[in-house]
């Protein structure tokens, strides 16, 4: 077991023990479904340009997801590279990524809600689509929602995550601004720093340290979720 996977299992206990500890319940995801109304239901996304702001593509670049051994389809550039740290950090935090549990570009023009045009044009993925569906809200454990929250943060604000939205859908992160912002340009430069240096971003943070838990914490007050 490495150090990573000795975190994880750390966590969990921790957590499981000091509800035990106070007389809870242990601490289980607790998913509750928000049903959808009339107007979210399927419909044909006809833009040239997702929801976002980014173009809309006809075919995407495979891009290997590191560590994991699997790989998913996405925009190049600046979007790559905020997607991909998601997903790394999912793989070496929360839990191993298997085969097809994580989904990114499609040419299916059927959505459900706009943030889901996203995928067209290769700014969004999908991590376990069939565990956390549209709609269920809960479907993380606390330790686990403390890393989602940690990865948040570190992006600040380039990428977010569907659990946040009214109909939530937890598998999904997108790329949330547009082409040309320049905190897209800004993130992605520090996380190929990062990549390219020793010691540092994915498989490397510990979420759970008290000043990054505070820096979340903070970041989850400044944008209101």
């Amino acid at each position: 077991m490495n150090d990573l996977s000795r975190r994880r299992v750390l966590a969990t206990a921790g957590a499981v023990a000091g509800a035990a500890a106070l007389g809870l319940p242990a601490l289980t995801p607790t998913a509750t479904a928000a049903p959808l109304r009339p107007d979210q239901a399927a419909t044909t996304w006809r833009g040239s340009r997702s929801a976002n702001g980014w173009k809309i593509l006809g075919q995407a670049e495979t891009h290997p997801i590191e560590g994991s051994g699997h790989s998913v389809r996405l925009a190049g550039g600046e979007a790559a590279t905020l997607l991909l740290h998601v997903a790394r950090r999912f793989h070496y935090e929360i839990d191993e990524l298997r085969a097809d549990d994580v989904t990114g570009h499609r040419t299916s023009r059927t959505v459900r809600r706009p943030h889901e045009s996203n995928y067209l044009s290769g700014t969004a993925i999908a991590i376990r689509p069939h565990a956390y569906p549209l709609g269920v809200r809960g479907g993380l454990y606390p330790h686990e929602l403390v890393v989602v929250r940690d990865i948040l943060a570190e992006l600040d604000g380039a990428v977010a995550w569907g659990g946040d939205f009214d109909v939530p859908q937890e598998s999904h992160f997108e790329v949330a601004l547009g082409p040309t912002h320049p905190k897209v340009r800004g993130v992605a430069r520090k996380l190929r720093t990062w990549r390219d240096t020793p010691g540092l971003g994915a498989g490397t943070v510990d979420a759970f340290e008290p000043g990054r838990r505070e820096d979340a914490e903070a970041f989850v007050r400044r944008s209101g979720h």
